[in-house]
């Protein structure tokens, strides 16, 4: 115990020892009364209690049970939902200690402009707020109280990770050269369709019979006429009217059986029959059309906000297990 970096108070311990030993409640409305609340959890020197617990997870589960589950994953859900919360809560303490070890402060007026932003975000009146607070159960008070711990969180999350993150131009570059298949040229598809659709109740009757019907206008197809018009003659699409008119595609758009259909054919061609979800249908390639990639200086701020973030989770989750195996943690059952 005595390696950790913390050491649990005298009033911690005490308090887990009542609470486990004889049942001794933190607090208690008047003798013989019923308990209101306990300690839950013991993190170095602070403590969670009920009342913190059920604070923050009440919200989250009035809205599991208005999903209207079973009791039994109903009750499976909330236990799950309860100690990810507890989780939650114990990393919050642990990293208020480390707000307090590093002496992170805040200033009232940091608080006013955070809540002013949030008010322009939002188009919020002062009284607006107000009643939005009032709706969700709390005072102005314990909402600057919130915004004044989300802030200094942040500023702890700044020095601790943030300020520490280097990305490098060979990074970037690194990451650009192998996602090639977002910011290199594309290939896209411009692509009309014909179907015949087919009712999940269909006989195969029946469906031999949609089947012939297509097969007829695959040959008016190998004869010549047009596919736009035939599209707008037969089709029992939405777009029919436009001569089955479907739009661009890049190939990892499609399914795979019409990416494996059309990867080798070129402008101007046309599917056999397709038996696919939808029903029968032939495709037809109007155009491809080659897409220019974009250049490493187009794509750099983007690519650098996709490793920065990258690097931040992975730092900030490692970050904060080392904290929890640094830390005196006792959970009360």
């Amino acid at each position: 115990m005595k390696n950790k970096r913390f050491e649990c108070s005298i009033y911690c311990i005490i308090y887990a020892f009542l609470f486990v030993t004889f049942g001794f409640p933190l607090i208690a409305k008047a003798e013989g009364a019923e308990v209101v609340d306990r300690i839950v959890a013991v993190v170095n020197d602070d403590i969670i209690t009920l009342f913190e617990l059920n604070r923050s997870f009440e919200p989250y589960a009035e809205k599991v049970r208005a999903l209207g589950y079973q009791i039994d994953k109903e009750r499976k859900m909330l236990f799950k939902v309860r100690e990810d919360m507890l989780s939650r809560l114990i990393d919050q303490k642990i990293k208020d200690q480390e707000i307090k070890r590093f002496n992170i402060t805040i200033s009232e007026k940091e608080i006013d402009q955070t809540i002013e932003r949030i008010k322009e975000a939002n188009f919020y009146t002062d009284e607006d707020l107000r009643a939005a607070l009032a709706n969700d159960g709390l005072t102005m008070e314990e909402y600057r109280e919130q915004i004044k711990e989300q802030i200094l969180r942040t500023k702890l999350v700044n020095l601790e990770i943030k300020s520490k993150i280097v990305i490098t131009e060979d990074d970037i570059k690194f990451y650009y050269e192998n996602h090639q298949d977002k910011y290199g040229g594309k290939k896209k598809y411009h692509l009309r369709n014909i179907i015949m659709k087919v009712s999940p109740f269909a006989d195969e009757k029946e469906k031999l019979g949609i089947k012939t019907n297509m097969d007829a206008i695959l040959d008016k197809l190998n004869e010549g006429q047009s596919f736009e018009t035939l599209a707008m003659t037969y089709s029992e699409s939405s777009l029919a009217a436009e001569g089955g008119d479907l739009g661009l595609f890049g190939l990892d758009e499609l399914s795979l059986q019409l990416q494996d259909t059309i990867k080798e054919m070129k402008t101007g061609e046309f599917t056999p029959v397709l038996d696919t979800d939808q029903g029968y249908q032939i495709f037809f390639i109007q155009e491809i059309v080659n897409m220019p990639g974009k250049s490493l200086e187009e794509v750099l701020p983007k690519i650098e906000k996709i490793l920065y973030n990258e690097i931040l989770e992975k730092k900030f989750l490692s970050w904060l297990e080392d904290l929890r195996k640094q830390s005196v943690i006792k959970i009360i059952k």
